[in-house]
């Protein structure tokens, strides 16, 4: 198996931008974004306040406020070398700046919104191929924020209500952007609720384990298979590998779904996990996010 020399940035949605808080959207942690920050990360990741970040906005029906939103965030911690590529269909995908200006990148980041719009969108496009394999065969960074990290993996939650996600057929799966396999991931998980989802996405795919990424938090994926939690909140892994009885595949649509043996870990900021090993890891290597106004 061949293993990636980029690295993957899963975050969970409402990541602080250190902007102010809108009211219902997140509530301030009593971590400090701009010493602990996701989006600080990403940058020391792809290079320093000097690299070239592309944000696609294409799950969202609002681009261009997430454009400016992103493009004021990323300034606030030095970085102006800042593009938005507002990509809306899939004749807009193939556009032939759009490529030139990925070869130039060193990380590109999926906004939140809707993920069926990326994977319906970006699947099997030539700029989808071209950041596969600018990730899988360079240091280059692929970050996605709630659907952005949604559509991250191979297998794809695309719907699905929590109120509803112990009944059979209630969660919807397809096909995602393909960057990492054998996992699920679920944003916003903690706030709306999404543990039966995540649940029962994994009992219908064992063989995958679950990643649910809470707010402000975030998976850091290193060589395809290391992952080291970020951010001020709680990502909590569902492993299915061990169930024994599962009474998903028989029940009739719309029934309640059982299960035994579903692992359960919880990682905070520092925590990691080996998705081979299927491996709880307490301590990652030390890292350090550079504070306010000081770059490494």
């Amino acid at each position: 198996m061949i293993i990636p020399k980029g690295k993957l940035v899963a975050i969970g949605g409402a990541e602080d931008k250190g902007t102010s808080v809108d009211v219902g959207e997140i509530h301030r942690q009593n971590l400090n974004f701009f010493e602990l920050g996701i989006l600080r990360r990403i940058v020391k990741e792809a290079g320093g306040p000097g690299a070239r970040i592309e944000i696609i906005t294409t799950a969202s029906m609002i681009p261009l406020e997430v454009g400016n939103n992103y493009m004021d965030a990323f300034g606030k911690i030095g970085c102006t070398n800042i593009g938005v590529m507002d990509i809306r269909n899939r004749d807009e995908v193939q556009r032939e700046d759009y490529i030139k200006r990925m070869e130039k990148a060193d990380a590109v980041l999926f906004s939140g919104g809707n993920q069926f719009r990326l994977s319906s969108i970006f699947g099997g496009t030539r700029l989808l191929r071209l950041i596969q394999s600018r990730y899988r065969s360079e240091p280059f960074v692929v970050a996605g924020t709630s659907a952005g990290a949604m559509a991250m993996s191979n297998t794809m939650i695309y719907e699905g209500s929590a109120s509803r996600a112990h009944l059979k057929g209630e969660v919807k799966i397809t096909t995602g952007l393909g960057f990492m396999n054998n996992v699920i991931f679920d944003s916003h998980f903690e706030k709306r609720g999404r543990f039966g989802r995540l649940s029962q996405a994994v009992a219908g795919n064992p063989s995958a384990i679950g990643i649910g990424l809470g707010e402000d938090t975030g998976m850091l994926v290193s060589e395809g298979n290391l992952m080291e939690a970020i951010g001020s909140g709680l990502v909590i892994i569902i492993d299915g590998h061990d169930i024994r009885h599962s009474n998903i595949a028989d029940i009739p649509v719309g029934n309640p779904m059982s299960i035994e043996r579903l692992v359960v870990h919880l990682c905070a900021k520092g925590n990691g996990f080996d998705v081979a090993e299927r491996k709880f890891i307490e301590k990652m290597a030390q890292e350090t996010t550079p504070v306010m106004g000081t770059w490494e």
